[in-house]
């Protein structure tokens, strides 16, 4: 990846934006720069396409992986593991933090707030403009800052995942481009990464504000 970020990466957006999508892509791509990279699923609220679905295989690329359920409770029970708090203290370890989808599911991020200090952390938004509820620029604000208040941290960088799933075209992603710019600017944040399926990334122009960041579709299933 071109851009550096901070160690601790908080990954948000909104039901449908691809989100965990991103994270689990995200982790798969830091691994390959740094030795200790852990993905810890915040999700308490959504009870579909979570992280942790892909244990197996991201622990297999030597990704640790941190659920928000019991394990073996026989149930998801969702609940945020302590073993969380190792990767945020350890200053040589990666670590990405998928978190639920609205404000409700960023509480869990406000017992961790000691950690979100200015240069320590970035917060990502991820935007879907097919999305009815970040279809707008208002729409983004007010995602953003709802969660912002909740989750006591900022918002420092948007991310454009604007998808069709794998009907998914450039248009789509220049869509969401300009809508993303516009938010961006009102959020004085850049657009750090252009996320798309690959056979569509390679398609979008090399001058676009913001990495290109090519994903593989780990979280559904190729009928889907």
């Amino acid at each position: 990846m071109k851009v550096k970020n901070n160690r601790i990466r908080i990954i948000i957006g909104h039901y449908g934006s691809g989100k965990t999508e991103f994270s689990v892509n995200y982790a798969i791509k830091l691994k390959e720069a740094y030795d200790k990279v852990t993905l810890a699923d915040l999700d308490v609220v959504n009870p579909y396409f979570r992280s942790r679905q892909q244990e197996e295989m991201l622990t297999s690329k030597g990704i640790t992986v941190i659920g928000s359920s019991i394990k073996g409770s026989g149930s998801d029970l969702p609940a945020v593991s302590g073993g969380v708090l190792g990767p945020l203290q350890s200053e040589d370890t990666q670590v990405v933090l998928d978190v639920g989808g609205d404000s409700a599911g960023a509480r869990t991020l406000g017992r961790y707030e000691e950690y979100f200090t200015e240069g320590n952390y970035d917060m990502f938004c991820v935007v879907n403009a097919n999305r009815e509820q970040t279809s707008t620029v208002e729409g983004i604000l007010r995602h953003v800052y709802a969660i912002e208040k909740t989750a006591k941290a900022k918002v420092t960088g948007i991310i454009n995942n604007t998808h069709l799933l794998r009907d998914t075209t450039v248009e789509e992603v220049l869509k969401g481009q300009k809508l993303c710019k516009e938010a961006a600017e009102k959020l004085r944040v850049p657009i750090k990464y252009v996320a798309a399926i690959e056979e569509v990334a390679k398609k979008l122009p090399s001058d676009i504000e913001g990495e290109i960041f090519p994903i593989k579709m780990y979280m559904r299933e190729k009928w889907m």
